[in-house]
């Protein structure tokens, strides 16, 4: 007989009032509905030894010595990320940050919050702030599009290879929302291609940016009467073939002198990217302050 049933029999015996019956069946059911449920348990497994529970900091590096944590939870193995890996990850996370744009100098350099200087990788606008140059052709246009593209906006940056230039500027690559700040002002006509190894990520790009800006007449290649040539492409010598760098200018030997070319612009160029003062090896800088054949118009 089930313990319902005898304890039904045990309150009617008892001639107790009508509503304590009631009140005593109620109970009997939700205590027999208690002890019929079967409690259904999880197996445990043990955890493996090759896997543990971490909080994986990544920690990436930023303009200013400024650092961004990114934090979360996640199941490491033995081995660890190696080194490309990592920089894939840093890269992907400095790229997520963005900085406020609070100044535009020129066509080619901004200021961001923080007071940290940014030099557009690449790329060259004529000069619009140079201390001993005129304002160049195109260069006020330069200026306005780059302020009208990034001043007081946010933008990402992202790095090559250097992190600063001999002015301290920092160097990088700058994108505004999908736009390719960089490649938009050379493509667009504002800009020519400056490449100064080590960084020469978007060279190739940037090269075939400038070639549609001329083919199209756009901008300063339409506007402008004396241009900057395109950087030399010299016939080298077998055996020093791998002494050109990637823009087609020879830097490791003495290659060219002040009558190779038309402008001081154009060998202030040449003398710069190879490395100005420190690496004058075409004696283009005589007095070594830092300008080179000044005696060209």
């Amino acid at each position: 007989m089930s313990f319902i049933t005898k304890m039904l029999k045990f309150l009617f015996k008892r001639k107790l009032p009508l509503f304590a019956i009631i009140i005593g069946i109620f109970a009997i059911i939700l205590i027999g509905a208690g002890c019929g449920e079967k409690k259904e348990t999880q197996p445990e497994f043990p955890q493996s030894s090759q896997q543990k529970e971490i909080t994986s900091n990544i920690v990436v590096s930023v303009p200013g010595g400024l650092k961004e944590s990114q934090s979360g939870v996640e199941f490491e193995e033995e081995s660890k990320l190696d080194s490309e890996d990592q920089t894939k990850l840093e890269m992907k996370f400095s790229q997520e940050i963005t900085y406020l744009v609070t100044k535009v100098i020129d066509g080619d350099t901004i200021t961001i919050e923080g007071g940290q200087v940014i030099r557009y990788i690449g790329i060259d606008t004529p000069e619009t702030v140079h201390p001993s140059k005129p304002v160049e052709c195109f260069g006020l246009e330069a200026s306005n599009k780059n302020k009208e593209l990034v001043e007081g906006k946010r933008v990402k940056l992202e790095k090559d290879v250097s992190e600063t230039d001999k002015y301290g500027r920092l160097l990088r690559y700058v994108w505004i929302d999908d736009i390719f700040v960089n490649d938009y002002l050379v493509r667009q006509g504002y800009a020519y291609v400056y490449t100064y190894p080590p960084d020469v990520k978007y060279s190739d790009q940037f090269v075939e940016a400038q070639r549609e800006a001329e083919k199209n007449n756009r901008g300063l290649w339409a506007s402008c009467k004396s241009l900057p040539e395109s950087e030399p492409q010299p016939e080298p010598k077998p055996e020093l073939e791998s002494s050109v760098s990637a823009g087609g200018i020879i830097c490791s030997y003495n290659a060219y002198n002040c009558s190779d070319f038309s402008t001081h612009s154009e060998a202030q160029r040449v003398f710069e990217h190879c490395g100005g003062v420190n690496n004058d090896v075409h004696r283009l800088d005589a007095d070594k302050d830092g300008l080179a054949c000044e005696s060209l118009p």
